[in-house]
């Protein structure tokens, strides 16, 4: 609390800004009060990962949840731990009944692909799946994707306890975390901002959005848009 108490206002910090050359007046005024909420917005940002970390033991996972990799091997959820005690993953909305995955899932793990290596020097990654995982292998080879890997969920019970299986055979995409320590296997985390938490006219996301996409796409004049969304092919 005291580092927090001894942090200088965001408009004082703001104000340090070098203008442009050729900026006027009122894009220099307009361009500080912006990046002043801008520092709060990373302030912000900090607080709430600093309170996810702090998070209670979360439930303990008593299903033996069964996975399929790449080997055929029959997993458990442990085995996707590998030699680390935080496993992140994914599961995309590539079911046995679509013929093609969800432009978005596929959008987000094409930006994902870039920094797994990163990512797993600290976790475990596993990208999650209902279909046989040799056909999602065969689209991450058509978008040249070399550092996920994948598994296929054998069985519906893993989807359906996690809210990712729905009644009319439609799936939800899910981030979820995982933490294993001398009590076992529990939930750290998980996505939790469902279609209904939506605001009005936005599409649902999860905040901070980890997608690079809208990331970009939010620094720009026009936005994110309204017409137009990922596709599979261009």
């Amino acid at each position: 609390m005291a580092l927090r108490q001894s942090l200088l206002a965001a408009p004082a910090l703001a104000s340090r800004r070098r203008p442009f050359p050729g900026e006027h007046d009122d894009y220099a005024k307009a361009r500080k009060s912006l990046l002043a909420e801008e520092i709060d917005l990373r302030r912000k940002m900090t607080r709430v990962a600093e309170q996810r970390r702090a998070l209670p033991p979360g439930p303990l996972i008593t299903p033996d949840y069964r996975f399929r990799d790449a080997d055929d091997a029959d997993l458990s959820l442990a085995d996707l731990f590998g030699s680390h005690d935080t496993l992140v993953t994914y599961y995309w909305m590539y079911g046995p009944e679509r013929p093609r995955p969800c432009p978005m899932c596929a959008s987000w793990l094409g930006s994902v692909n870039g920094n797994a290596s990163d990512i797993k020097q600290r976790v475990a990654l596993k990208i999650l799946g209902r279909s046989p995982v040799e056909r999602q292998m065969a689209f991450a080879a058509e978008r040249g994707w070399q550092a996920l890997n994948f598994v296929q969920t054998v069985g519906d019970d893993y989807a359906r306890d996690y809210g990712l299986l729905n009644k009319d055979g439609s799936e939800n995409p899910a981030l979820v975390v995982y933490k294993r320590g001398g009590s076992g296997i529990r939930l750290f985390w998980k996505s939790e901002m469902t279609a209904d938490m939506a605001d009005p006219g936005q599409d649902p996301r999860d905040a901070p959005d980890i997608a690079s996409l809208w990331n970009v796409l939010d620094l720009t004049p026009r936005g994110r848009g309204t017409s137009w969304y990922p596709k599979l092919e261009y």
